[in-house]
């Protein structure tokens, strides 16, 4: 830029700020995109929920934009579907999902989510299914999550203990949203599969921990060429 222009650029902002008393808008391109991080696991902090946040930190690092927020469902109470039920009597239940839950999804809705959940007898946990049938509140009058990039990981006791099972249960779930279901880059295509080899050290598994990385930054990256559009 020459310096006609710097100063011509100069004196617009000036006006602006001047006529409106604050300063211009930011772009539409410039705005923070939240994602957030929900661990599905009955037990607080531990490999699921570490797993997420290694993910949600790697989708921080792709841009500066990015904001993250992790949702740990350990030890809050969820209760699953009750059979004929329409969305808005779940409205009338008073646990966790309504109170600390649904707040932080639907005020405002992310621009992305990253779901994990541990495999218990190669399915995903009663908590996670109770929360997926908890969900349908988002679906109903409209599609709150539809287009969003969802990713998901799981945690097996073993490597090959029914992780990829229980990612394709929850992206199965989740694309009755309509949402943009998000792999992971090479090592974790379909999301990210994590061992839990070594007594709650979950950060030992390093190719685990890989594919919860390369999970975050395309979910990033989802969230952001969406939000330019």
């Amino acid at each position: 830029m020459d310096r006609r222009n710097f100063l011509t650029a100069g004196i617009a902002a000036t006006t602006v700020l001047a006529s409106t008393g604050q300063a211009p808008a930011k772009a539409a391109n410039d705005r923070d995109v939240r994602i957030v991080g929900i661990s599905c696991s009955p037990r607080k902090g531990k490999t699921t929920a570490t797993s997420v946040n290694v993910a949600l930190e790697a989708a921080k690092a792709v841009d500066p934009r990015i904001k993250i927020q992790l949702l740990d469902l350990g030890s809050k109470e969820i209760s699953g579907w009750t059979g004929g039920a329409k969305p808005t009597d779940a409205a009338l239940l008073k646990d966790d999902f309504n109170l600390t839950v649904l707040p932080m999804l639907r005020d405002p809705v992310p621009d992305g989510l990253i779901i994990g959940s541990p495999s218990y007898f190669r399915s995903m946990s009663a908590l996670c299914k109770a929360f997926m049938e908890r969900l349908a509140v988002l679906r109903s009058p409209e599609l709150l999550l539809a287009d969003k990039p969802v990713g998901v990981l799981s945690v097996g006791a073993y490597r090959n203990g029914g992780q990829e099972l229980v990612i394709e249960q929850i992206q199965t779930a989740m694309l009755c949203h309509e949402v943009m279901i998000v792999g992971g880059k090479p090592k974790a295509h379909q999301g990210a599969t994590l061992w839990n080899a070594y007594k709650d050290d979950i950060a030992r598994d390093e190719f685990g921990i890989e594919t919860a990385k390369q999970l975050g930054i395309r979910v990033a990256e989802a969230a952001l060429r969406l939000a330019r559009k």
